[in-house]
């Protein structure tokens, strides 16, 4: 709910500006904005430092300028006969003399593209139901199980004539599909305004506004609201790390660079044509922190997937030599942004106990999970993320199973090796959009052969990912390995969804999520290194992987291991004799999922079997077993 601005007391106001000014303004936009009067209208606030002149122009004046009053490097104003839902911008004039006119750096909510005017926004009408949800989120992330089903508003469904469906239409179906297949949490791609529809939302230009696209902020609350009582929790990609140099937004904001760095060789992006936050500025650092807990509180987010982190870590990021500054120490390493981030985890751990953090971050930076206790050097701690993208595991298996099966026994331990490190930081391990667009091709099409071999690997690769420690996403359409890659201009192809096979796909999804959310050996176990084994980690030979998962609780009961058997191979393994002890059943098949109606015989207990001491099993070829003790 957004509070009156003038209905706090002036020592309120005053704190709120101090905290702005110190770096430390998680609540400016309590105050910044357009806000509801007690007395009517609505009260201005706009930072704008080097502002000769600010009016406000929109439907309640007939777009006639009317002036704000300058109070230190703000401008303030009250309208009367502003009213909810209506139009405005800001006409800035610099020290030149020259007007610009822009949208409200803190609007609640704007027009639909390309129209670009800031809107009005009332108070909150949706009443949220989800007290019981945000009370249970408070425990500990880490032991939570968390399986992300990341998806594109746009693209997910879209009606006959393309347009795209909303936050409220799309609830229903939406919240029923993620329970069907036992995903945790929703990711979104950014839900904050954004002009242009080929950034999917990366290039923001209104950092507290749902984009209206689907709807207004009451729409956009209610789908959360659907979705918390339907136990799933939301996370939304969130971006910190650069905005567009559109003529109506942050660039240059007051005729001169005010929410980037001056100088372009820290203040452009290269790759992406865009403006970096300064970072060291004050009322930068709170106006991105006052955007990430404006979501978190007003929306009830349950996480921020923080996008693009490598590229604010690095000051050379993307940059030729010259082309960049090194810090006060000499090194590349940007320790504004890295204090920033440090900031922004501190703040939402402690304010909001549950909610969760995740970078995306592609580099060896240490301890991105790590404490973000106060050094001398920034650089030298840890950023205090909940969660890390491990890119390293999805680049690893993706170019495994891009092999041929012959050739992979040469690349046998591109899927250990993540292993070696899985307790370097708290990892998520991610199948995301970035992996299925561009040319890349759809993840059935990165598997080779024909579209059936395509879904049996899938199948491997998924359980492969459920079963080893670390959370788990996917994108929209890859539950069902769609045939083309993602087009966020169109809608998924829910008809290929219906197919027997790709459908069996989506069984073998909900069924790893039911064993990854009740097994005692998998709940709470994503980044305890001690309740993962291998059991045979080196048979190249037969591209045959073996490892164990086991209950730290009772790290001795029989009852609470699980032994999984990956075949990666295109041949069945008739009478594997696997190096291990007991006797086993089977709790999970892959081979159940492909519509065969072949069943491989129960795994024979331990003893000698030829030359070899072990369990005796049958591996099917492209396959998955999942055994518990029997």
């Amino acid at each position: 709910m957004l509070p009156d601005a003038t209905a706090l007391s002036s020592t309120e106001v005053q704190a709120l500006r101090e905290r702005f000014h110190a770096a430390m303004g998680f609540d400016a936009w309590r105050w910044l904005g357009a806000h509801p009067h007690p007395d009517g209208g609505f009260h201005f606030a706009v930072w704008a430092p080097r502002a000769q002149e600010i009016q406000v122009k929109g439907d309640f004046s007939a777009w006639q300028g009317e002036a704000l009053t300058r109070d230190g490097d703000c401008f303030v104003g009250h309208i009367e006969q502003a009213q909810a839902g209506q139009l405005y911008k800001l006409a800035v004039r610099d020290l030149s003399g020259q007007w610009a006119e822009r949208s409200d750096p803190f609007a609640f909510a704007s027009e639909l593209r390309p129209g670009t005017a800031s809107r009005l926004v009332g108070h909150a009408r949706h009443i949220f139901g989800d007290g019981h949800w945000l009370a249970a989120r408070k425990g500990d992330d880490h032991q939570q199980p968390m399986s992300i089903y990341e998806v594109h508003l746009g693209s997910w469904l879209r009606h006959g004539d393309g347009r795209s469906w909303g936050y409220r239409e799309v609830a229903d179906r939406l919240v029923a599909h993620v329970m069907r297949l036992g995903f945790t949490h929703v990711e979104f791609l950014p839900l904050a305004e954004y002009p242009y529809d080929p950034s999917w939302g990366y290039q923001v230009t209104g950092f507290f506004a749902p984009t209206s696209r689907y709807g207004n902020p009451d729409d956009l609350r209610y789908l959360i609201d659907r979705l918390h009582q339907a136990g799933i929790g939301v996370i939304m990609d969130w971006v910190p790390a650069h905005f567009p140099k559109d003529a109506h937004a942050l660039a240059q904001f007051d005729g001169a660079p005010l929410f980037e760095y001056a100088d372009p060789r820290l203040g452009e992006h290269p790759d992406w044509g865009t403006l970096v936050f300064d970072y060291a500025r004050p009322e930068v650092r709170s106006f991105l922190l006052a955007s990430a807990c404006h979501w978190i509180e007003s929306f009830h987010i349950d996480g921020l997937r923080v996008d693009a982190v490598a590229s604010m870590l690095y000051l050379d990021y993307s940059r030729e030599a010259g082309q960049w500054l090194p810090n006060r120490f000499g090194g590349r390493e940007n320790l504004d942004a890295i204090s920033f981030l440090q900031d922004l985890n501190r703040v939402v751990r402690q304010t909001y106990p549950g909610v969760v953090t995740i970078a995306e971050e592609s580099t060896a930076f240490a301890a991105v999970t790590g404490d973000p206790v106060p050094p001398l050097a920034p650089q030298d701690a840890g950023l205090g993320f909940s969660l890390k993208w491990n890119m390293g595991w999805m680049h690893d298996s993706l170019s495994y199973f891009s092999r041929a099966p012959e050739h992979r026994r040469w690349h046998h331990h591109e899927l250990t090796f993540s292993s070696s490190y899985a307790d370097a930081e708290a990892f998520v391990l991610p199948l995301s959009h970035d992996e299925v667009v561009h040319g890349k091709g759809s993840l059935v099409r990165k598997m080779g052969g024909d579209w059936r071999t395509g879904l049996a690997q899938l199948r491997v690769l998924y359980g492969l990912q459920w079963l080893s420690p670390g959370k788990k996403l996917v994108f929209m359409g890859c539950e069902f390995g769609q045939e083309r890659e993602w087009d966020f201009d169109g809608e998924i192809p829910w008809g290929q969804a219906a197919e027997k096979p790709r459908k069996s796909l989506e069984d073998w999804l909900a069924a790893l999520n039911r064993l990854y959310r009740s097994h005692p050996a998998l709940v709470g176990g994503d980044h305890d290194t001690r309740r993962f084994s291998w059991v045979d980690a080196d048979d190249a030979a037969h591209s045959i992987y073996a490892f164990s998962r086991h209950s730290m609780a009772e790290p001795d009961a029989e009852a609470d291991s699980l032994l999984v058997i990956v075949n990666a191979a295109d041949v069945p393994r008739e009478g594997y004799v696997l190096p291990t002890s007991g006797s086993w059943r089977v709790l999970l098949h892959s081979s159940d999922f492909d519509g065969s109606t072949a069943k491989a015989r129960p795994p024979m207990p331990s003893g000698p079997h030829g030359d070899n001491v072990g369990i005796l099993l049958d591996v099917p070829a492209y396959s998955v077993l999942v055994l518990g003790r029997a």
